[in-house]
């Protein structure tokens, strides 16, 4: 290393090196989760065009190569040349960094794609890409290819030729296709469920819509797997889908929509006979998990709506109280779109709306429009209001047992001598929770931990399913009062991420019935009561090993009966193998090494890429969709495989 440092050793990333250098700070990381953002750049600039009422028509095709495409029926990307930058507006979308339409909101009113990096970066990140853009009777393609020196960064993308304007058309839009590096991704293998599932989204939020998603690696008859979505209802039909496996408790869901202050929204509602609430909001097409200042207006004008009406109708006295928001969002399915611009993303994960003019303008729409649904439709509106009279109740009863509780013996500080194993570390962010099924995996668990920062919590029983039960009965179960505690951050509204006691709180089931059963549970509950829990990042699953495969001296575990096969190849005859059914077969320097040594576990970190889906699997697992939860389960069986919400990591 020389010891010199001049000016001459700082270099320079020009163009698109910077993004082929760190990928991460653009894409977030180079998984599976990064392979698919590139698509949603492309995917993203198509709905913009049709979000914008210039095309209604987005296919998207994944090639039997591995390669991907993308195509809209919109206006085509600007062909002709840049007054400044003296290349072609092709040229500047997809090779240069923070260019694009979308900066000064003349071309569009509102936009997903914000950052204006999207195309470029794709094209950054992949072997190749080609565009066709159809525009004036004239197809414009032109073709970009990387440097095929492994690592090389300083020639960025190279342009091998622009423009063939001899082939004549009548159609208008832009092509993308392109072939992800994979000497910069870990995978560069799509999954066809995710992107089925993105699409049916963006479907649901674009009324009209069409959508077409074809997977030529996938031979069906004389064709392709093909599937298509339009839904003409737009997010009336989107709030059915969410309730198909649950009981509504009206027919035509409520729908509203308005604009203020250059802030669209639209709103579907359907209350089910559940005892959740289940809302979900998007910002411009883009999943706001997390919520924000569109869902904080839309509740509020909500309630006022609701109180007003109560009132109205007579269920509410003068001498009652105001109803609160949560006994009118009990049993709720919402789906909140807005559209707007100069979007304000925060939190930890950027999925949270932070523009405090959306709240006004949100607020707004609601008190303005929902009355005169519920005007019209004072049956539903009884419907409505009846039932947040009995949760209210309820909630009465449930604020008595609190206290009662409290009186005795604190739910924030409910006795957990003999259950919980703490450990003595004083920084919460470096502490781990490890829930374990069972006295004796947790006395197993409890010698292999390192005391300075694991703790161990035993569950004696199973908790009660919290998809089936009100908050009141779920408070009434042992364990998660146990939990509740352990965890010292709260539940519901009262949550508070910043109380929690542990940075990871790890499920460690055994692999069979009961204990997937005991993992579904938990994190029904993380997710109805605790869903920052999850969100933020906090929620693990452990993975201990299936098997110990052993020979001479030669010891190994596997984590899956793939990997058990590769591994008994590579040993060769007379190996023994030993399977192993809970976590209690294994000795404590067994456990350590392999499920609980931080430099050697395995583990999944759970997260909602899609609050919908996770929304309707939950119901299909937790509820009562019987046949449902069978052929679920029927089809993925195998739970320590990575599945649609979680991310595998080590």
């Amino acid at each position: 290393m020389s010891k010199n440092y001049t000016a001459e050793n700082i270099q320079v990333l020009e163009g698109l090196d910077a993004v082929r250098m760190r990928p991460g700070m653009y894409i977030g990381t180079t998984g599976i989760k990064g392979l698919h953002h590139i698509l949603w750049e492309l995917v993203d600039n198509a709905m913009d065009e049709v979000a914008n009422g210039f095309g209604n028509k987005i296919n998207v095709i994944i090639y039997e190569d591995g390669s991907a495409s993308v195509e809209d029926n919109g206006r085509g990307v600007p062909v002709d040349i840049h007054p400044t930058m003296k290349i072609s507006g092709v040229e500047v979308v997809y090779t240069q960094l923070h260019a694009g339409g979308k900066f000064d909101n003349s071309n569009y009113t509102h936009s997903g794609g914000l950052h204006g990096v999207g195309a470029s970066v794709t094209n950054a990140l992949s072997r190749w890409m080609t565009v066709n853009v159809f525009k004036n009777g004239t197809t414009y393609q032109a073709e970009f290819e990387s440097p095929e020196v492994k690592g090389a960064v300083k020639s960025g993308l190279v342009k091998t030729h622009l423009f063939d304007t001899k082939k004549k058309t009548k159609k208008t839009g832009t092509f993308v296709r392109f072939m992800p590096d994979d000497r910069v991704f870990e995978t560069i293998k799509f999954n066809s469920e995710l992107i089925t599932r993105r699409l049916k989204e963006l479907a649901f939020l674009n009324k009209g819509a069409k959508i077409v998603f074809e997977d030529r690696r996938v031979a069906v008859g004389n064709g392709h797997q093909t599937v298509e979505f339009c839904y003409e209802g737009g997010l009336k039909d989107f709030v059915i889908y969410l309730n198909e496996l649950k009981k509504p408790v009206f027919d035509n869901p409520i729908f509203f929509s308005g604009t203020k202050d250059n802030i669209a929204m639209e709103v579907a509602i359907q209350y089910n006979d559940s005892y959740t609430e289940s809302m979900f909001s998007y910002v411009n097409n883009i999943p706001t998990p997390e919520g924000g200042t569109h869902e904080t207006g839309f509740k509020v004008g909500l309630t006022r709506v609701l109180n007003d009406f109560a009132r109205k109708m007579g269920i509410l006295k003068d001498k009652d109280a105001n109803l609160q928001g949560d006994d009118f969002r009990e049993g709720i399915t919402a789906v909140i779109s807005v559209k707007m611009q100069n979007v304000q993303f925060e939190g930890q994960t950027k999925t949270k709306l932070g523009n405090t003019e959306a709240k006004q303008a949100c607020e707004a729409i609601t008190l303005a429009e929902l009355p005169a649904f519920l005007e019209k439709n004072k049956t539903v509106t009884e419907i409505i209001l009846k039932k947040a009279q009995l949760a209210a109740k309820v909630r009465e009863a449930t604020r008595k047992q609190k206290e009662l509780t409290r009186a005795k013996n604190s739910i924030d500080s409910f006795n957990t001598v003999g259950k919980l194993k703490s450990c003595s570390g004083k920084k919460a962010e470096l502490n781990e929770l490890f829930i374990v099924e069972g006295d004796s995996a947790g006395g197993t668990c409890t010698q292999a931990r390192n005391r300075s920062f694991q703790a161990i919590l035993p569950l004696r029983g199973k908790p009660l399913n919290a998809e089936k039960k009100r908050l009141d009965k779920v408070l009434e179960n042992e364990e998660i009062k146990t939990l509740i505690s352990a965890l010292g951050a709260g539940l519901g509204e009262e949550f508070n991420p910043e109380d929690l006691k542990y940075g990871k709180v790890v499920i460690l089931s055994d692999a069979d019935q009961d204990g997937y059963h005991i993992r579904c549970i938990l994190l029904t509950f993380f997710f109805r009561y605790m869903k920052e829990l999850i969100t933020e990042g906090h929620v693990y699953i452990g993975m201990p090993p299936l098997y110990k495969i052993s020979k001479k001296n030669d010891v190994r575990y596997v984590y899956s009966d793939e990997e058990l096969d590769k591994v008994k190849e590579e040993m060769g005859r007379n190996c023994e193998i030993q399977r192993y059914k809970g976590l209690g077969e294994m000795n404590a320097e067994q456990l350590w090494s392999t499920t609980l040594d931080p430099q050697k576990r395995k583990m999944i970190k759970v997260s909602i890429e899609d609050v919908a889906e996770a929304e309707k699997m939950v119901t299909v697992l937790m509820g009562d969709a019987v046949d449902q939860r069978k052929a679920y389960i029927v089809e993925h069986s195998n739970f320590n495989k990575k599945d649609a919400f979680i991310d595998n990591i080590k």
